[in-house]
């Protein structure tokens, strides 16, 4: 038995099978103790390693995503945000809106959410597996510009156009010249109708047409995202300012 056993744990060690080193022994004394079979098992053993697999591919796929945090729905006071209706943001956690390839864009002035509800939404995803990437629109603009001067604009494209859910932050908060506009244009052309984008930004969709510096293209942007696109027009105070205001209040 000792030499089996010795023979066994070298070759689950060979095999890099660390957790069915880690539950062996306790996994003997169940079987032993519970008259299990041999395949019921090798079956409890082999769902440690699955587990652990799972589990890190999840924290891979959260890592790659480029987060700016890990802030997740259950972290989100929907009562401080009660033009908020926490059931239809749940339901984008389902990630119904990723299988049916829709949109969804978060509007509102800063500080108010945004950032921290489309990121919950995009961890939710990275977490079923789903391609994530978030990225700020000002990044966004200057990566593909980059890659347009060094002959690499249709790769850098296809890159971002992969992705099953991309996230757009803070559209508006700097202008786009109209070069740079067409290239944010081509993405979005690339992803309509096939992927799902959720876009953060702060500013009306009339004022898109003074961001992007020309009413024409910004007018072909706004069709292709709001046409199977959820708007969540968030009115309230900065959530950044929450504590501030809360004291003022008191005092």
């Amino acid at each position: 038995m000792n030499s089996s056993y010795t023979k066994l744990m070298e070759n689950l060690k060979y095999l890099k099978l660390n957790q069915m080193m880690i539950h062996l022994d306790e996994t003997i004394d169940f079987m032993n103790n519970n008259d299990l079979s041999f395949v019921d098992a090798l079956i409890k053993l082999t769902d440690y390693e699955i587990d652990m697999k799972e589990f890190n591919m999840i924290k891979s796929m959260v890592k790659v995503a480029a987060f700016p945090h890990l802030k997740e729905i259950k972290d989100f006071d929907f009562s401080f945000q009660p033009s908020i209706n926490k059931e239809q943001i749940l339901d984008f956690t389902s990630l119904r809106f990723i299988e049916q390839k829709e949109n969804i864009v978060f509007l509102g002035s800063s500080g108010v959410g945004k950032t921290h509800l489309a990121t919950s939404i995009g961890i939710a995803a990275a977490k079923k597996r789903n391609s994530t990437y978030f990225i700020k629109c000002n990044d966004l603009i200057l990566n593909l510009k980059k890659a347009k001067l060094e002959n690499r604009l249709e790769t850098r494209l296809k890159h971002y156009a992969r992705y099953k859910l991309l996230i757009i932050d803070e559209i508006g908060y700097l202008p786009i010249d109209e070069d740079d506009a067409k290239l944010f244009f081509q993405l979005i052309d690339m992803r309509y109708e096939k992927k799902s984008t959720i876009f953060t930004t702060n500013a009306s969709f009339k004022s898109w047409g003074e961001i992007f510096q020309d009413p024409r293209l910004a007018n072909a942007i706004l069709d292709r995202i709001l046409h199977h696109a959820t708007v969540v027009n968030i009115v309230g105070d900065s959530y950044r300012l929450k504590d501030h205001i809360q004291t003022e209040n008191k005092s």
